[in-house]
């Protein structure tokens, strides 16, 4: 059967920076992407049905026969997948007013079914765990990565430390899989697993305190302070400390410096020292730039520090204040603390903004992918292109001056 994961339209918008670039499925919190939950769990090959700008980046399902449909907001549970799977032709599945997941006779209707309602409803048998804000991705952190951890890990044996020079507390709370490479580390999972993807590294003298996930060929650098609930996504580099911060993959915070409460989309660059204050001085609810209210949100936390788009990079020494939001493939650096919302494609610092104009960011990409191996092919450069014309609105500075050329300044 196909299995269809839909971006909820009265959650999607509040999900930018992050869904400009992914459908809501593709986020990651925990060790999996919330598709990757679903398709563990259901045991069948996930589609997504998002913005059409998206869509061949991120494939739709077939465009016949029976699907089950379901919201990409929602995080998968072992329950849950139960009740979705035994969903019959014509039934809904919901929690309280939410859509949580449908199955369809005819995949081809699924537009007119979503928006049209059902006739058969049911509620969940408990609540779920539903993405609706960027910041709730970092609060479900910790608790999505002890649940993708005995997802991932049931039945299998852990490969072994095989470091002398390892401290290791409660190894019974740590996966290691094949490739790992661990060197005078400390691994502490008495508060929560850790668990190791395949090819990462843990390097010299590395505090890892759990939960914590590695994804695969990810490395902890020398020395990093990783301070639990974090997740370090597929292909990223992370040193200094870090807390409560998930990077979604292929990123670098490389160096010393701070950052707490995060999540960092992917293909962005951290420069040395770069710090998130992820506190307020008198200690009130933090605000944070919403695309979708076109203004700042009280998230009701206490702390909470930088959302960054992809494809966005900083220079050394950056300084994000509490609640900064990063657009996608903007380009920060200079002295001072930046505004607390930068909107894409920027390009400057404390002492203003100007266009970083596509043909440019296109130049960045190009050679930034091609370290990893992978082309900025036409489908990437689509997705920046219509992601660039979208945000234009929000770059003001473009209303009164051309943009500028970035071709001859140096960082």
């Amino acid at each position: 059967m196909t299995i269809l994961l839909f971006d909820d339209p009265a959650i999607r918008p509040n999900l930018l920076p992050f869904t400009f670039t992914r459908p809501v499925a593709a986020l990651r919190c925990g060790i999996l992407t919330l598709a990757e939950k679903w398709q563990h769990r259901l045991g069948e090959e996930v589609h997504y049905l998002t913005e059409p700008y998206l869509q061949a980046k991120f494939p739709a399902a077939p465009a016949d026969g029976p699907a089950l449909v379901i919201n990409g907001a929602v995080c998968a549970d072992d329950l849950l997948a139960r009740q979705v799977q035994a969903l019959q032709p014509g039934e809904a599945l919901f929690d309280d007013e939410l859509l949580v997941a449908a199955h369809l006779a005819d995949a081809s209707k699924v537009a007119e079914l979503i928006q049209d309602g059902f006739q058969h409803v049911k509620q969940v048998a408990e609540p779920v765990t539903v993405i609706r804000q960027p910041w709730q991705l970092f609060l479900h952190n910790g608790a999505e990565i002890r649940r993708d951890f005995a997802l991932l890990t049931a039945g299998r044996q852990s490969q072994p430390v095989n470091d002398a020079h390892t401290i290791v507390y409660a190894p019974e709370n740590i996966f290691i899989e094949e490739g790992v490479k661990i060197r005078a580390a400390i691994l502490n999972a008495e508060d929560g697993p850790i668990y190791l993807g395949k090819n990462s590294q843990v390097h010299e003298g590395a505090i890892i305190k759990g939960p914590l996930a590695l994804g695969e060929g990810s490395h902890i650098n020398a020395g990093a302070k990783m301070r639990g609930d974090n997740t370090v996504g597929p292909h990223c580099k992370v040193g200094g400390e870090v807390g409560n911060s998930i990077l979604l993959g292929y990123s670098n915070k490389g160096h010393d410096g701070y950052l707490g409460n995060s999540v960092i989309g992917e293909w962005c660059n951290l420069g040395a020292d770069t710090n998130t204050s992820n506190l307020k001085n008198n200690y009130a609810p933090v605000k944070i730039w919403s695309h979708a209210a076109g203004r700042f949100v009280n998230t009701g936390q206490q702390f909470c520090g930088l959302m960054m788009g992809d494809h966005s990079k900083c220079g050394i020494n950056t300084m994000f204040n509490t609640g900064t939001v990063v657009g996608v493939a903007a380009n920060i650096f200079g002295a001072g603390f930046p505004r607390n919302f930068i909107p894409s494609f920027s390009w400057g610092g404390a002492s203003g903004f100007e266009t970083f104009r596509l043909n440019k960011v296109a130049e960045v990409n190009e050679r930034v992918m091609a370290r990893r191996g992978l082309p900025y092919d036409e489908v990437e450069r689509g997705i920046m292109q219509h992601v660039y014309e979208l945000t234009a609105k929000d770059r003001v500075w473009e209303r009164t001056a051309p943009a500028a050329d970035n071709a001859n300044i140096e960082l």
